[in-house]
């Protein structure tokens, strides 16, 4: 890409918001070095690790980048065997860090990124190293006390020696003797050695070596002969401790040389990772998208947002070409965008042969041109001595010799600066130029004659900037389809030029270029119209999607009902279900304790009799008990009386009526007492109350005599054996046989499970187990009767 085009179309500020985004000095110069490429692997690549930086960023709380310094002239000098200052081995130790925090985060992050994953995976750990620095360095760049042995008893002599001297010249100072002497009572350091002011006239009265007089000359700062030694001996500490220092550093600076390649590729991919995210927030504060890269040369962005301007004024356009159409004319008044409209279709294919995600909706397409050429803007030029429409076809010749097919052409006032009739041809002869050659090219204009040479040419498309009439103002819309008025005359008239003057214009006007202009202002009302009736349509396909939406709901829910419906009804007939077989139980052990003193062939008649009664019975056991021996009717006051039965239809239950009123009874219904409204009564029909029977179980000797103590069901089936062991049961209960053995054999064990199953379920079933061994085993199961 030409450097011209990039700076016209305004690239250079887009890289100087993503440098802005970058951390660390290297990824800013990442960042500055950024520019397009027509390789479609690399754009691929730079947008995959544009899209997993900001899925990082929008998963984690925050990326560890901090840290990471420019350590790139200190590993040189390392290289060549130079001592490192400790400012720039605390840089390298920073980094260091840094790479092995950004190291430990991708090593948890659990999603897939291959990009990043890449570059991380270069980074080595030199905990070794950083522990060295990290034990030799202070935060603040200081070498630590600990850093040798030697070093820490140096210091300990400096300090002592320093405390020596401070004490002896405090003793000086105190001194009565040398008072007079002093021009202020304090201790000051010339040249590394402590020394004390004193006035110029007693100098040679106060014993000491001179160092240094002030500026007046009325002070001179002498060392006193007392702590000569010890101001000797405290620079001879630290004069080692100087060479002490020089020769840790030359050993840790030995060791990063020793590390010098891998903490040049930690660098490198430190900057690399710094500007992936870069790239990546840079998208978050643009709301950009990644878009779809094609092979057809389809250009189609959908919410275009120019990035550069605010976003609270900046209005969204679509712009497709390269489909039905590889030539877009725009149309429309100054200041209503078109050249806006150009700047971003080129802005954006740079940012996103950059890597750069662009402020567009995510379905949008762009694919990769070989080259931008760009004509925007006033090319006069003074020095050279060229016009306006000289500069422009300057610039124009040149893009003419070098575009091809797979190019973008952008040219802003095609023809402009010269005869209008001459300028309107030469533009119709260059975009005929360029359609024929197959460039995707946009143009703007304002002859009426490039608006008809677009609806004669295929493959040649207009468009237009809107504008509104009525307040004269431009809505910056982009329409493509319809060409647009210049809106010349209005756009005076908003100005302030006088309506006369305006008339008078429109008189000299041109008949049929009015006309055209007349036909252009109704299709400007048709495409308000059209896009007025598109917007309510719009709001009629989102209401219709909510109420399906809601109708959708509703549906399910009222599935949900039936089926908790369903599932209820089934429970609560399990329940009468079981509830009607206890009673059927418990009916057949009262009749076969009253008809025990009857004939064996009597009672199995009255037996099965009671069976039959109860299955039939059980088939209607799904309707509300009660509600069909109630009275439909609602009862009156009179009608009801003390210790009558009714069927109270809200609690469902039958009751005794304890008291009658007007509106309402009280009603004993099992341990409570209810008052109930006289609709919610129905009157039982009295059941006939059967002579009491006293049960009376006796022992039938004969029927012991015939039934055995065990039973004998091998070789049937569950089904088969469960009927056999019905009546035996009965049998046996009815001669008073207190336990029975059934002999099933073991087998595959069905029989044996299913029979066990059976008994345990059996109300007359007290206890069931395995038989012993002299019993049969597993083969037989005895069961205790109730």
């Amino acid at each position: 890409m030409e450097l011209s085009v990039c700076k016209t179309l305004e690239y250079p500020k887009i890289v100087a918001l993503l440098a802005g985004k970058a951390g660390s000095i290297m990824a800013k110069e990442l960042a500055q070095a950024l520019m397009p490429t027509a390789e479609r692997i690399e754009v691929d690549r730079r947008l995959q690790e544009t899209g997993e930086a900001r899925d990082v960023l929008i998963a984690a709380a925050s990326v560890p980048l901090g840290g990471i310094r420019d350590i790139r002239a200190a590993l040189k000098r390392a290289e060549i065997g130079a001592m490192l200052e400790p400012h720039e081995l605390l840089a390298i130790g920073s980094t260091l860090y840094a790479a092995r925090r950004i190291k430990n985060f991708f090593a948890e992050y659990s999603k897939p990124l291959p990009i990043l994953e890449g570059t991380v995976a270069d980074i080595t750990i030199l905990r070794n190293l950083e522990n060295i620095i990290e034990n030799t360095i202070t935060e603040q760049g200081q070498i630590r006390d600990d850093a040798s042995v030697e070093l820490s008893r140096l210091r300990r002599e400096i300090r002592t020696a320093q405390s020596r001297v401070k004490e002896k010249i405090e003793s000086i100072l105190h001194s009565g003797e040398y008072q007079k002497y002093f021009q202020d009572v304090l201790v000051t350091v010339r040249g590394d050695r402590y020394v004390i002011p004193i006035k110029q006239e007693y100098r040679h009265q106060f014993p000491g070596i001179v160092h240094d007089q002030s500026a007046s000359g009325s002070t001179v700062f002498i060392e006193p002969m007392a702590v000569v030694q010890l101001n000797n001996d405290m620079k001879q500490a630290m004069a080692a401790e100087k060479n002490e220092i020089e020769r840790i550093l030359t050993q840790v600076s030995g060791q990063v040389a020793a590390m010098v390649e891998p903490l040049r590729t930690n660098c490198s991919a430190l900057a690399q990772l710094d500007f992936a995210f870069a790239k990546a927030r840079l998208s978050l504060d643009m709301d950009a998208e990644k878009p779809i890269v094609n092979q057809k040369g389809h250009v189609r962005l959908i919410g275009a947002k120019h990035p550069l301007i605010p976003k609270d004024v900046v209005v969204p356009i679509d712009v497709h070409i390269g489909k039905d159409f590889t030539t877009l004319l725009i149309t429309g008044p100054n200041t209503g965008g078109k050249t806006v409209s150009l700047k971003t279709v080129g802005l954006f294919a740079l940012m996103i042969q950059s890597g750069l995600f662009i402020p567009a909706k995510a379905t949008s397409e762009m694919p990769l041109f070989h080259n931008i050429f760009a004509d925007i803007g006033d090319e006069q030029s003074i020095e050279q001595s060229l016009s306006t429409f000289s500069g422009h076809m300057t610039n124009l010749v040149r893009i003419l010799r070098h575009v091809t097919a797979n190019d973008l052409v952008l040219i802003d006032e095609i023809g402009s600066g010269t005869d209008p009739g001459e300028g309107a041809a030469l533009a119709m002869a260059i975009l005929e130029y360029l359609h024929n050659l197959g460039a995707r090219t946009i143009a703007t204009t304002h002859y009426s004659e490039l608006k008809t040479f677009a609806y004669a040419r295929q493959g040649v498309e207009n468009a237009s900037v809107e504008f509104d009439i009525e307040t004269l103002r431009p809505t910056y819309r982009l329409l493509i389809g319809v060409p647009g008025s210049s809106n010349a005359f209005n756009i005076s008239r908003r100005l302030g030029l006088s309506q006369p003057i305006i008339n008078r214009a429109k008189e000299l006007l041109d008949e049929d270029h009015a006309e055209f202009e007349k036909v252009l202002a109704a299709l400007d009302d048709k495409q308000r119209e059209y896009a007025k009736r598109s917007a309510e349509i719009q709001v009629l396909e989102r209401e219709v999607t909510v109420l399906r939406e809601q109708l959708t709901r509703e549906k399910e829910q009222l599935e949900t009902k039936k089926r908790d419906i369903v599932a209820k009804a089934q429970e609560q007939a399990g329940i009468l279900i079981r509830q009607a077989r206890r009673d059927a139980e418990s009916v057949i052990t009262e009749l076969k304790a009253q008809f025990s003193v009857n004939s064996e062939r009597d009672r199995q008649t009255a037996i099965s009799g009671v069976r039959k009664k109860l299955q039939q019975g059980m088939a209607n056991l799904y309707t509300e008990d009660g509600e069909e021996a109630a009275n439909e009717d609602i009862p009156q006051a009179g009608q009801l009386e003390v210790g009558m039965t009714v069927f109270v239809t809200t609690l469902k239950q039958k009751g005794i009526v304890l008291a009658v009123g007007r509106d309402e009874i009280s009603v004993q219904l099992g341990i409570m007492k209810v008052n109930v409204p006289l609709i919610h009564c129905r009157i039982m029909e009295e059941p006939v109350k059967a002579a009491k029977v006293t049960a009376r179980r006796e022992i039938n000797i004969a029927k012991v005599q015939q039934i055995s103590r065990e039973i004998d069901i091998r070789g049937t089936t569950v089904a088969e054996a469960e009927e056999l062991l019905n009546k035996y049961i009965d049998d046996a209960i009815l001669a008073g046989l207190s336990d029975v053995r059934i002999i099933h054999g073991k087998g595959t064990g069905a029989l044996r499970k299913g029979i066990r199953t059976y008994l345990v379920e059996h109300p007359h079933i007290k206890d069931v187990r395995f038989g012993d061994m002299n019993e049969g085993g597993d083969g037989v199961t005895v069961a205790q009767l109730v």
